[in-house]
């Protein structure tokens, strides 16, 4: 029995329940697992609302069930860009938080990359690359397409 005050128990989503997140998150799970082959692939963790009319608010977790940061934006399953953009702010969050390390880390400069939207609404791995030293910022890589890097592409 629960207690009145007690927080929700979160609840791992099955595959297919969100499906475009699971898209997203996919993709986001290739990256990681180029990167930091280590950990385990991550997964969407649901959260209840203390509201009955409320959505459940779905996180990114760790394998384990852990999650650190916001929830996903419930409006970004509209398209498969938009739902890559909240799934991968929210898996670099939990990545790094939890694991305390930066992630993903540009190959050539060795500083964390930060998703970043085109005009055609497709997401990269954005390097600032060595702007201190007036160099130029980069787009690395498509988020997902970390494996089959070879050069970063120029801003």
């Amino acid at each position: 029995m629960r207690a009145r005050f007690d927080p929700p128990e979160p609840r791992r989503v099955p595959p297919g329940e969100y499906q475009v997140w699971d898209q997203a998150l996919a993709l986001l799970n290739r990256d990681l697992a180029v990167t930091l082959p280590q950990l385990e692939p991550l997964r969407l963790l649901a959260l209840p609302s203390h509201d009955a009319d409320e959505p459940e608010s779905v996180y990114i977790a760790m394998a384990d069930g852990e999650w650190h940061g916001n929830c996903l934006d419930p409006n970004s399953q509209d398209s498969l860009a938009t739902a890559l953009a909240s799934v991968a702010d929210a898996a670099q969050e939990t990545v790094m938080e939890l694991s305390w390390q930066v992630w993903p880390l540009c190959p050539e400069h060795g500083l964390g990359m930060h998703p970043m939207e085109d005009a055609q609404e497709r997401l990269f791995w954005w390097c600032a690359g060595e702007r201190l030293r007036r160099g130029p910022a980069h787009v690395h890589a498509a988020v997902g397409a970390l494996d089959a890097v070879s050069a970063p592409l120029s801003l």
